[in-house]
């Protein structure tokens, strides 16, 4: 019988020390990041339109939040981040800009990756769609000589 209420305490002592280190681990320090949304859609967008979104986001840990360089997913894509560290509950942005000089479908990421404790990486994504240049917009190509290229006959 004192065998059994011996080790019924130490196993109540042992399920004690686990909840403990679940506790603890639940109270991390450092910092964390997190974004109002991961996901921009710009709709339709008229060639050579505003390509610009931004991207807020909040420190909510305990410690300074620092930002790596962000890396956009082609050329056409332009991320601009906070060089500074971002102090526990203050917020700042990432700006994306978009080049609309392309016309078609936009489905682009930029990929942010901090020093936070949970979420180190985060990929942010930009969609939507480049409509085309209207005709009458374009300018017509014309010469003194009519339709057709000079020709030089020397």
């Amino acid at each position: 019988m004192k065998k059994a209420i011996y080790l019924l305490g130490i196993m109540l002592l042992m399920v004690g020390v686990a909840k403990a280190q679940d506790a603890k681990n639940d109270t991390q320090n450092g910092p964390e990041i997190e974004f109002e949304k991961v996901v921009h859609d710009y709709g339709d967008v008229p060639y050579n339109g505003n390509g610009e979104c931004e991207f807020r986001f909040t420190n909510t840990g305990n410690e300074p939040l620092l930002i790596q360089k962000p890396k956009s997913s082609c050329g056409c894509t332009i991320p601009s981040w906070p060089n500074e560290p971002i102090l526990p509950g203050e917020s700042e942005s990432i700006k994306v800009t978009y080049r609309t000089n392309r016309v078609g479908t936009i489905n682009k990421t930029v990929t942010v990756t901090s020093n936070a404790v949970k979420n180190s990486t985060v990929v942010l994504r930009i969609k939507g769609k480049v409509l085309e240049q209207p005709k009458e917009a374009m300018p017509e190509k014309k010469n003194e000589f009519g339709s057709g290229s000079p020709v030089n006959n020397k």
